[in-house]
């Protein structure tokens, strides 16, 4: 089995940091968006990855070659952004008759993967959410067991239950024949050639999708879901220390994720706060917030804030959204 991972989008909601920094690599509880998603099918004994890479694909390649090594890695380019439908679409030739698991790169889920890639049946994982309409949507069956249809952002949902970005697909000739159908026939939604419309397409002809729920399903979409996010996966992760030194006058409160090289004094760090590499913290109190490596932070108060890497804050307290090599000073301090 080979493993999918589309990750050419711009992540405009999480502008300015995408400016700089590709979505999957936005750090998250200690590690990176991406770096969950890898780390959880490698766990489950997929060596074959292929990532669709565009907007800093460099950054995406360079960050897998590195942390990655014994992987089997592919990179396919996909320099114009048609939908997730396109992209999949021109993983054909490196496929070629294998299983695929696709999981689109800002998809964090928990399930079990093992169960998964044993199962008889083609596969999309399914979540409840309250308003559906802004997902893929499956409708299922009487049993609940097969899905009878999909529909992208439907208006007028007739199921709640929403699609979370993990696909496994048995049959790829089928499904990249469906890819070619609703290009050729130019279908779009929403402007784009959704993967959705291409497996309603392998539905229609006969295919069968078993549906499988997620536990939980956690959004990086946008920054205030990240944060909540990031606080969740502290929790699951226990969170790390990776300097295992304690800080001066500084008090930590867990769960914190502090990454390698951090000088941290006279500062009272957490709950639910991850601080990436080389970051200095002075006079300050942090709490429920994702701080990036090589950042400056002095005489501040932050909550609910998303800090970029290289970036230099001085002040009072804020609820800042700040992307990489930016430098502010809002003036006072902490007395």
């Amino acid at each position: 089995m080979k493993a999918i991972i589309p990750v050419a989008g711009a992540g405009t909601k999480l502008r300015p940091h995408t400016y700089t920094q590709p979505k999957a690599l936005i750090p998250l509880a200690g590690k990176t968006i991406l770096s969950i998603i890898v780390d959880q099918l490698k766990d489950a004994g997929i060596k074959d990855f292929i990532f669709i890479i565009g907007y800093l694909g460099d950054k995406i390649q360079n960050y897998v070659k590195t942390n990655y090594p014994d992987l089997h890695c592919e990179f396919i380019t996909q320099s114009e952004r048609h939908g997730i439908g396109h992209a999949i679409e021109l993983t054909k030739e490196l496929v070629a008759n294998d299983e695929i698991l696709i999981v689109l790169g800002d998809t964090i889920a928990e399930y079990d993967i093992h169960e998964i890639i044993k199962a008889p049946y083609s596969m999309l994982g399914i979540k409840k959410v309250d308003d559906p309409r802004n997902f893929g949507v499956a409708e299922l069956s009487e049993d609940g067991f097969f899905i009878t249809r999909v529909v992208e952002k439907p208006s007028i949902p007739k199921s709640n239950m929403a699609l979370v970005g993990v696909y496994k697909i048995k049959e790829t000739d089928f499904l990249f024949n469906c890819l070619h159908k609703i290009q050729d026939i130019k279908l779009r939604s929403y402007d784009e050639f959704n993967l959705t419309d291409a497996l309603e397409c392998m539905i229609q002809q006969g295919a069968k999708f078993q549906a499988f729920k997620v536990n939980n399903w956690f959004d990086c979409g946008k920054k205030d879901s990240l944060l909540e996010s990031n606080a969740i996966l502290l929790k699951k992760f226990g969170g790390e220390n990776k300097t295992q030194k304690d800080f001066e006058n500084s008090i930590i409160i867990p769960p914190v994720s502090i990454g390698e090289g951090c000088i941290i004094n006279n500062s009272v760090i957490g709950p639910n706060v991850a601080i990436g590499d080389n970051t200095i913290v002075n006079y300050t109190v942090v709490k429920n917030s994702i701080i990036g490596s090589y950042s400056n932070l002095f005489e501040i108060v932050l909550s609910n804030s998303l800090i970029g890497s290289d970036a230099e804050v001085k002040g009072v307290s804020r609820n800042l959204n700040i992307g990489d090599n930016t430098a502010i000073d809002l003036g006072g301090g902490v007395k």
